[in-house]
């Protein structure tokens, strides 16, 4: 039991720790993820202010503050609040023998960069696609996923507005499918991360972003704008549009939609107006029954 409090207590310790380091920059740019989102978050709403999609919508939207506070927590409150958790439940797998190299299905240790980091572009947004579905798909998980869909004007920190218990979903999934199909997290992930986090604030902007031809690989703002569309065209009651980074898996899966291009949509979903609109009464929202 020692060796668990004490792991735990490292960790969580330890990621206050980079945390800190980050904010006085003492971390090397690559790893320093505070001052990285907060650069790529400057440079995607400077881009929001000058090339508005819609144009009614001001340039502190409704909720901006709201979805600015989320990011902050998701990426690095929570994160140091689970940190520890994820520990402890390493060091349990690897009392079984479990760990990324007994599980790897490839090696691709002798690959080149490049092509390590394309893979792990992939497989990760494949799982979080998959993810994304069942979200949707169940409603025990909807109900959490909501807090996203809550969003009524899109700009770019909506991006990283969800529900805590999301992190809890997504992570271990994607760490497991990562570690079996590529042995865990190739030298230099921060390069994926980096542009994950570009891709997604970019895909919830203001701004009409649809890349021509490249719009079957990439997602992007138009698309992902009718994914939180309100009301859903008939037969897709569980959604469409799932992509993350990529729309691939939309069109190999047939969940894509995009009728027209205007913005002109109201988002949301059905039940919204039960839904509590500040943060503390979304923090414990999916725990009781949905009536």
């Amino acid at each position: 039991m020692d060796k668990y409090l004490e792991a735990f207590s490292n960790a969580f310790f330890g990621t206050i720790d980079w945390t800190w380091r980050s904010i006085i920059f003492e971390e090397p740019w690559y790893r320093n993820y505070f001052w990285g989102l907060i650069v790529i978050s400057l440079a995607v709403w400077v881009l929001e202010i000058a090339f508005p999609w819609r144009k009614n919508q001001g340039v502190f939207r409704k909720d901006f503050w709201l979805d600015a506070f989320y990011m902050f927590f998701n990426f690095f409150i929570f994160a140091i609040v689970i940190s520890g958790f994820y520990k402890v439940l390493e060091i349990g797998f690897s009392n079984f023998g479990i760990s990324s190299s007994s599980l790897s299905l490839i090696n691709v240790l002798t690959w080149p960069k490049w092509a390590q980091l394309l893979l792990f572009f992939v497989f990760n947004d494949f799982v979080q696609w998959f993810t994304h579905v069942l979200l949707h798909k169940y409603n025990f998980l909807w109900q959490f996923h909501k807090v996203h869909h809550s969003v009524k004007e899109m700009g770019f920190a909506a991006h990283l507005r969800y529900h805590w218990m999301e992190n809890i979903l997504y992570k271990p999934l994607k760490t497991f499918v990562v570690m079996l199909l590529v042995g865990g997290e190739p030298m230099d992930a921060f390069i994926v991360h980096f542009v994950a986090i570009a891709i997604g604030h970019l895909n919830h902007a203001n701004i009409k972003i649809t890349w021509g031809p490249l719009k079957y690989i990439f997602n992007n703002s138009v698309m992902h704008l009718y994914h939180h569309i309100k009301a859903l065209p008939e037969n897709r009651e569980k959604g469409i549009n799932f992509g993350i980074s990529l729309s691939i898996w939309d069109y190999i899966f047939k969940t894509n939609y995009v009728p027209e291009d205007s913005g002109a949509i109201e988002l949301g979903f059905s039940d919204e107006d039960k839904f509590p609109k500040g943060f503390f009464g979304q923090f414990i929202y999916g725990f009781r029954k949905s009536k």
